[in-house]
């Protein structure tokens, strides 16, 4: 077997929210597979501070994703720079931890805005060029809120659900050009944020923890593994897909 198929040597990936947590995890998995990464974000500190630790491979552009009318220049100023871009992980996104009762119509707008209506306009904008080219692979970062029901988070789970509506609908008509598109659904990873969280609240801390099969929690490395197989060349036949990277907690009981 030639493991230079899961090479991604000469590939440019644009992630973003590649900064912090999962999206940089995901963008040092990416360049230690060969490929140029180019990550965006609203904060130039944490993308500079990012592109330090990732090195030459890595460069930033200053991007909020929310702002649609901006994608198309935006993706056609990477191209003119860094050139065409081959994979692409919508990972931005914004989590909101309020009961359904007290969200409100505002609060379910703005996490729909980010994690579905921004990332349907940056796929559709990057899919524009890889169909001219026919070729690509575009990544939606899903979430286990997004498979089964999680309290407090109403907004959020419906947005991460419907990924994988968007998912299956841009598979009918870009396999075709041989642009794949498939999701992943993080399980819980670990990051500074996540234990914060869990510490602060001892039963919710206990309840994770037993649904998850496996030993200990997920890291940000573990899905950015998941990321560079789908990206390469030994899932070629690979679309359509939503892949857990969760230590079993879907279907564990």
């Amino acid at each position: 077997m030639n493991l230079e198929i899961f090479s991604l040597s000469g590939k440019l990936a644009l992630v973003t929210g590649g900064g912090t947590g999962i999206g940089l995890g995901i963008s040092k998995a990416l360049i230690s597979a060969g490929a140029r990464v180019v990550i965006t974000g609203r904060r130039e500190e944490v993308l500079k501070g990012a592109v330090a630790e990732l090195g030459d491979q890595a460069s930033y552009i200053v991007f909020d994703i929310t702002d649609k009318d901006k994608i198309p220049s935006l993706v056609a100023s990477i191209m003119e720079e860094f050139g065409f871009i081959d994979i692409l992980v919508n990972n931005a996104g914004v989590h909101l931890k309020r009961p359904a009762q007290e969200t409100t119509d505002l609060d379910f707008a703005k996490i729909l805005n980010t994690n579905l209506l921004s990332v349907f306009a940056l796929t559709r904008a990057c899919a524009s060029k890889m169909i001219e080219r026919g070729s690509g692979s575009i990544i939606l970062i899903g979430s286990m809120a997004g498979i089964f029901g999680v309290d407090k988070v109403i907004a959020y789970g419906t947005s991460k659900s419907a990924l994988s509506g968007l998912m299956n609908g841009l598979v009918t008509e870009y396999s075709k050009y041989n642009v794949r598109i498939n999701t992943i659904a993080p399980g819980w990873i670990e990051s500074p944020m996540f234990f914060k969280a869990i510490d602060a609240d001892p039963a919710r801390k206990e309840k994770i923890v037993n649904r998850i099969a496996m030993p200990g929690f997920g890291t940000p490395a573990d899905i950015g593994h998941a990321v560079i197989f789908l990206s390469s060349d030994a899932a070629r036949y690979i679309t359509g897909v939503l892949l857990p990277v969760d230590g079993g907690a879907v279907v564990n009981f």
